[in-house]
């Protein structure tokens, strides 16, 4: 007995690959069995989920069977839109196959001249090696290391290497200063380089503190410092000065108390004040430090290794942190033989790479988070490496479910559509990217991007951390996304 998922793929095949990939079907190809199927997949054509979902903007979209690799539909698959951070899963792949899944992130301190009586003769040296994760826990542990190993006093200076990754002052300058998903990158960072800001009010003024916190410690930082000024707008000024971060609040905006994570720009520096306070805190006094533009040969003293990079990319997948977007596909890019100078041009890197190794030749992205609006990928791009990617099973393992609702909107937890897949949201952007299961156990690979450019270029740099109507375009997209997923499920699984 033939199934009809048996017949549907044959049926394309007769069609051909690249025929039924450039225009999609306008009626089920699937037999005549039951008059409720037909009904469904030729009311709901993929135009016609489009077409109700009135998304001002452009739609791009495809699908796929994962294990025939046959294209099945899609709508502009080959159109180039801003994939925001759907573009985490392309760099999960470039990290996986030119890392390891096993690969870990070593920070280092390392001493010159020698340890002799509880001194050190030289210069000691914090090493950065490009760990997305390291935080002040993490440097509490090493100072706790380096008094165990005896280390009393430095005669030389306090020196820091950040030169694993080349410095970028902002993973996107178009965005405001103050937002704390774009801040620097430099191959020593901290706390996911943020700085903690809290005021608390104190008669007619507040008491502000800047601090490196974690749930453990919380070590006040000198090179972020803040002023309350009077003012109503704007809320935050920034600007470089005196070695350090300075910025200014509005007294309007601040009320009675509150907090928030704040992006430092001076991630080395960051962390070397930072492990002075550690250090401190373990007897060990250290100078102001310096960055060196070499490394010297040293004794290692203490390190810290992060976890499994299979470990940091599922949480990267799920949290979508942009930071570790950016180091972890510049580490990549670095280990490939030609170390980046630029966030740019280490894309660039992956999109060569991706091209080789995927045939994505349609695909310009700028870096590895997909924050920078002026990266493009195509549906087509991604679906086709998202079927090479299943056949090594490591990417989807890797993906968080994404949860199907029900008809009024609630999460649905036994939908029989299964979906792993990555999100990606800017404002007046959406993307979706990744796997799906339906109901007879056809997996699927998709990839759904969405983006009002007209309406993104009308906002303000001051504006875009919520711009007037960015959030009931985005519901709307999320909402098509789903009913596109629907109809995948129900024309083209049993």
């Amino acid at each position: 007995m033939v199934s009809r998922r048996h017949f549907l793929l044959s049926s394309l095949a007769l069609i051909g690959a690249r025929g039924a990939w450039a225009n999609a079907p306008t009626t089920s190809l699937r037999p005549h069995a039951r008059r409720e199927a037909v009904r469904i997949s030729t009311a709901d054509g993929l135009k016609g989920v489009l077409r109700r979902a009135a998304l001002p903007g452009k739609v791009a979209c495809a699908v796929a069977d994962v294990e025939t690799g046959l294209r099945l539909e899609a709508e502009n698959g080959a159109a180039g839109l801003p994939p925001a951070s759907v573009a985490k899963a392309l760099t999960s792949l470039y990290a996986l196959d030119v890392l390891g899944a096993d690969h870990r992130f070593q920070t280092k301190i390392i001493a010159t001249g020698g340890l002799r009586a509880g001194v050190i003769q030289g210069d000691l040296i914090l090493v950065g090696g490009g760990d997305p994760t390291l935080s002040t826990d993490h440097l509490a542990q090493m100072a706790k290391a380096l008094k165990s190993a005896g280390v009393r006093e430095v005669k030389g200076g306090f020196k820091l290497w950040d030169g694993a990754l080349p410095y970028v002052r902002s993973i996107d300058p178009d965005q405001p200063d103050h937002v704390g998903y774009s801040p620097a990158i430099s191959g020593l960072s901290l706390n996911y380089n943020r700085v903690h800001f809290e005021w608390k009010r104190a008669g007619q003024k507040w008491a502000v503190t800047m601090d490196a916190r974690t749930e453990k410690y919380r070590p006040e930082v000198s090179t972020a410092r803040m002023k309350v000024v009077t003012r109503t707008t704007p809320v935050y000024t920034y600007s470089d000065k005196g070695g350090a971060d300075q910025w200014t609040v509005a007294n309007a905006a601040l009320g009675k108390g509150g907090s928030r994570w704040l992006p430092v720009r001076r991630p080395a520096e960051y962390t070397g004040d930072v492990f002075r306070t550690m250090a401190r805190a373990n007897g060990i006094v250290l100078g102001k430090p310096r960055k060196l533009k070499s490394l010297p040969k040293g004794e290692v003293l203490a390190h810290h290794s992060s976890a499994a990079l299979s470990v940091l990319l599922r949480g990267m997948l799920k949290y979508s942190n942009n930071l570790m977007a950016e180091m972890i596909g510049m580490s990549a890019s670095a280990a490939s033989g030609r170390s980046p100078n630029s966030l740019k041009a280490s894309a660039d890197a992956m999109n060569r790479w991706a091209a080789g190794k995927y045939g994505m030749t349609s695909t310009r992205l700028v870096d590895h988070s997909g924050l920078g609006e002026k990266s493009r990928m195509t549906p087509n791009d991604l679906v086709g490496a998202l079927i090479a990617a299943r056949k090594s099973g490591q990417l989807k393992p890797l993906l968080k479910p994404f949860l199907m609702r029900d008809a009024n909107g609630k999460v649905n937890k036994n939908h029989p559509i299964k979906v792993n897949a990555k999100t990606g949201t800017l404002n007046f952007v959406s993307g979706l990217g990744g796997f799906m299961t339906a109901a007879d156990g056809t997996e699927l690979a998709f990839a759904i991007f969405a983006a009002d450019q007209g309406a993104r270029s009308r906002i303000k740099r001051a504006d875009r951390e919520r711009p007037e109507g960015a959030r009931g375009w985005n519901r709307k997209a999320k909402k098509m996304q789903q009913k596109l997923i629907e109809r995948w499920g129900s024309v083209y699984g049993s």
